[in-house]
């Protein structure tokens, strides 16, 4: 973990005995971050808000749970003025201990739509990434692999790979299933995807990509992001990638896909609020969702925002699942105990 840019001790004890406006304005210019985003292309994003309002980012980077963590002891002595992470699960939890402050803006009222937000404005979604499945052209019938409940069909003995029971992004996908299916369908589903395993589950998702690739898995689930990484890949090993694999929109003729967010929310202890709001709302802007888009290659969440990724653009159209996203942290225990159960190590 690392601050960039923090003031040092002297420093604030310089400010704090300077005159009280200057103090205050010193304030106004500062907004201190805690993110669980780690993407080089975000540095783009914290330099254009400082060059739009003069505000300075500070930033501490963790993990998620070490970020909580950190946010509780901390409490009201926090410096943090935003928490940003690449899950909802994680922003309803945070929500829940109470880190969150509700925050009315008519811009991201109109911005963003209502499932991607919590319905007490405690924290927003501001992009978008889709939980796919993508499969072995050589060995699997697309026909096959329509939809998430496919995974568990004995069509598919042997050939599921997945990363573990304890990945965040599986557990939100069991999370919006369990809400969609109801908790007995979403565990008889689960033990047939382990049924159905062709390895223990390991790695990250862009190893079940390489693994489907090559062979060792027939089908695979993965986030979308990482599948358009090698996708725009000018590399010959990412491009036989590529090649070798196709890529499903679970649930089209249902909920339609599962889609989960990279979200931030202003801290209750926020000492620099007003600055936490303006970046809460940059992020709705067209400027920044273009870096979402375009840095990470995830979708763009705000209202009127023309997606210009050609990579995202070439895969086609598709229905997205729009259960509002608060389900995915409040079923998230319940969907840890189902995988426990099923043995989805």
């Amino acid at each position: 973990m690392r601050w960039i840019g923090t003031k040092t001790l002297s420093a604030v004890l310089a400010a704090t005995l300077s005159a009280g406006s200057a103090l205050a304005s010193a304030q106004e210019k500062v907004l201190n971050l805690y993110s669980s985003r780690h993407y080089q292309t975000d540095e783009s994003l914290y330099s254009n808000f400082t060059k739009r309002t003069g505000i300075r980012v500070n930033r501490i980077e963790a993990g998620e749970d070490p970020l909580i963590e950190r946010l509780k002891n901390e409490a009201a002595s926090s410096p943090a003025d935003v928490l940003v992470t690449v899950d909802a699960g994680r922003l309803w939890r945070a929500e829940q201990l109470g880190l969150f402050q509700p925050i009315k803006s008519k811009l991201l009222e109109s911005r963003l739509a209502e499932h991607l937000r919590a319905s007490n404005d405690q924290w927003f979604g501001f992009s978008a990434r889709a939980r796919v499945i993508v499969y072995n052209k050589a060995a699997i019938n697309p026909a096959d692999v329509q939809n998430y409940e496919d995974l568990a069909s004995p069509k598919l003995k042997g050939k599921v790979c997945t990363r573990s029971g304890n990945s965040v992004y599986n557990l939100s996908l069991m999370s919006a299933l369990i809400e969609h299916w109801g908790e007995r369908k979403a565990e008889d589903w689960a033990r047939g995807v382990v049924s159905n395993f062709a390895r223990a589950p390991k790695g990250g998702d862009t190893d079940q990509i390489l693994g489907v690739a090559a062979g060792e898995c027939g089908v695979a689930i993965t986030n979308s992001y990482y599948y358009v990484r090698l996708l725009k890949s000018e590399k010959p090993e990412d491009k036989k990638i590529v090649e070798a694999v196709g890529l499903i929109w679970p649930n089209q003729k249902s909920f339609g896909t599962h889609m989960n967010i990279s979200g931030a929310g202003v801290l209750k202890s926020a000492p620099h609020r007003d600055a936490a709001i303006q970046y809460l709302e940059y992020l709705a802007s067209d400027s920044a969702q273009a870096y979402f888009a375009n840095g990470n290659n995830e979708w763009p969440v705000a209202k009127g925002v023309k997606l210009d990724n050609a990579a995202l653009i070439s895969l086609g159209n598709f229905k997205m699942d729009t259960l509002n996203i608060s389900a995915l942290g409040k079923n998230q225990p319940l969907a840890q105990k189902i995988f426990d159960r099923a043995g989805f190590k």
